[in-house]
């Protein structure tokens, strides 16, 4: 018996520096931050020296693609599958609608959490709550404080739908207990002390996955969009639009946020062995829905949109781990190849029948290696009847949305508004809280304004004119095709030049239509949801019927509700090929 149980704690002690040994991974995912709205992509409009100096010491995602919405962004992140093949293609979880990610899907905290991981989420869930089952806590999370919609108040925390008649309702919590106590306090703030008692709590004899998800620069609720703290906007009045300068004052909590956690990490003696990820859900609503005035100039478009805008995100990888850091990458990378990256990258198997879409690119981003070409999807959405697609630079889009009234180049900075210190934004990158944390000096000046110029976008006008109309792109009346090697900005439709190549791309589409499941999304409005029967909060109901005898049944009225708005794909798509 001695024996026995000598050998039992050889074993656990074993485990325990097996678990010890795998590194501590954190993703601080941003949601609607615009492609130009952080300065190591070049503006000196908004400086965000902490993000920047994350990106300088590590990897700079300079070809980071997501999809154009917040629900099937965060889908894939956590599937590793585009949003077709999980079922969320098509739109947003709205607060009342009943439905949400499969619970058939296997998600990246599960696999963490198996692999002996402590698994928490900090932030913005959106991935469906209606059902108890669909929650965080109930999906791989160990620990969830946050909300679950798409946005809230940032000070209150409620979440208002001026269309409904319903009340106001409460939208944070605690694991699955409501969190009033927070009340006041900004979303920003409060998710990064969350995120620092985390890891300041955190026993390391585990490693820790975490997922900071900020409701930042996303806007609040429609009555009162735009919230910063006052002393943060103040920073920013060489910027003459209000709006754009409340969004400055979101971004520049935001970014203290990312020193403040990664000095977190370094006071408890585990950023020597951790693996941080940044990156933004989706391009920035420019105008329209949910604007908040953020900027994917000079790309075209905007979040749901097919274009650049939309889809190509800030993105940063950073870590001891890596075998080479301080460069600018131009890999292209999807949130698809998260999944299998990190799991990779932290010795994590996954099981082999998850059919994922994404690759692991953890040795490629190590080692700096050439960039690989790639085959990706961007957007497939048969009932709003719009696709965007690239193989390798070839980018292939049909269709579009809101009726192509945001598929112009939006968000252009106004001209003298640079920021009083961007004459110093060199020093001010080197004299950050990351990297003081980071420490050894980091970077140069002169690397960082190198690096910087690397990761500045420019699409000068090449010869011929755009607006020649054998280059005019008019995605709702036939598909057309750019090659963003030398048209990054999507200004020169090629599609009259190169029919073959464009007909291969429609064939790759239409080939990964086959493959796509139903559209999960339920779009009514179920009054259940009223926060005034959840004690004033959002939360789950039920999913039985509440009709009298013969009414149709909420499971009934979904697949009603999933054929009818396939009935809608399947005719658009026939009538924009034929």
């Amino acid at each position: 018996m001695t024996v026995l149980l000598h050998l039992l704690l050889l074993l656990s002690a074993g485990i325990s520096v097996c678990h010890g040994d795998k590194p501590n991974i954190v993703i601080i995912l941003i949601d609607d931050m615009g492609f130009n709205d952080v300065s190591f992509h070049g503006s000196n409009q908004i400086l965000t020296p902490n993000i920047d100096a994350l990106a300088y010491n590590g990897v700079l995602l300079n070809r980071h693609y997501v999809p154009n919405l917040c629900t099937p962004s965060r889908a894939t992140l956590l599937t590793g599958k585009y949003p077709i093949h999980t079922g969320m293609q098509h739109f947003v979880i709205v607060t009342d609608e009943p439905w949400g990610l499969p619970r058939q899907e296997r998600l990246m905290p599960e696999f963490f959490r198996d692999a002996g991981y402590a698994t928490h989420l900090v932030g913005k869930w959106h991935l469906g709550f209606w059902r108890k089952d669909l929650t965080p806590t109930m999906r791989g999370f160990d620990h969830h404080f946050g909300y679950y919609n798409g946005y809230m108040d940032y000070y209150d925390h409620t979440v208002r739908l001026l269309d409904r008649n319903y009340s106001t309702g409460l939208d944070f919590r605690r694991d699955l207990e409501p969190c009033p106590e927070a009340e006041g306090i900004y979303a920003t703030e409060a998710f990064t002390t969350e995120a620092r008692k985390v890891i300041e709590r955190h026993d390391k004899s585990r490693p820790l996955f975490m997922v900071l998800s900020h409701l930042a620069v996303h806007t609040g609720n429609e009555d009162n969009p735009m919230q910063a703290p006052e002393e943060e906007v103040d920073n920013f009045a060489h910027i003459q639009d209000p709006k754009r300068r409340t969004y400055a004052g979101m971004i520049s909590s935001l970014d203290k946020s990312v020193g403040q956690t990664m000095r977190a990490l370094a006071d408890n003696g585990m950023l020597n062995n951790s693996i941080v990820l940044l990156y933004s859900d989706n391009g920035a609503p420019t105008v329209g829905i949910h604007s908040n005035a953020g900027s994917n100039y000079p790309f075209r478009g905007q979040k749901e949109s097919p274009w650049e805008g939309g889809i190509r995100s800030v993105g940063a990888l950073w870590s001891p781990l890596l075998q080479q850091r301080g460069y600018v990458s131009n890999q292209t990378i999807h949130a698809i190849d998260w999944l299998p990256t990190l799991a990779a990258a932290a010795g994590v198997q996954l099981p082999t029948d998850l059919k994922l879409d994404g690759l692991n690119l953890w040795p490629s981003l190590s080692g700096a290696a050439e960039p690989q070409p790639r085959k990706l999807l961007h957007v497939l959405d048969d009932v709003f009847g719009y696709s965007s697609y690239t193989s390798d630079t070839l980018k292939y889009v049909n269709g579009s949305s809101f009726e192509g009234r945001y598929d112009h180049w939006l968000g252009e900075l106004e001209a003298g508004e640079e920021h009083p210190l961007s004459a110093d934004y060199a020093q001010l990158v080197r004299a950050s809280e990351v990297q003081a944390v980071l420490g050894n000096g980091g970077p140069t000046e002169d690397r960082i304004r190198q690096m910087r110029d690397e990761a500045t976008q420019r699409c000068p006008i090449q010869n011929g004119d755009q607006d020649d109309r054998i280059y005019l792109c008019e995605p709702l009346k036939a598909a057309c095709l750019f090659d963003l090697s030398n048209d990054p900005c999507e200004r020169y439709n090629l599609a009259k030049l190169y029919p073959l190549q464009l007909q291969l791309l429609a064939e790759d589409v239409e080939e990964l239509r086959l493959t796509a499941l139903p559209s999960a999304r339920v779009p009514i409005a179920d009054k259940r949801a009223d926060p005034a029967l959840h004690s004033g909060n959002w939360e789950w109901w039920n999913n039985t019927s509440t009709g009298s005898s013969g009414s149709i049944t909420l499971p009934s009225l979904r697949w009603l509700c999933v054929c009818l708005l396939n009935f809608l794909g399947l005719v658009n798509v026939v009538y924009r090929f034929s």
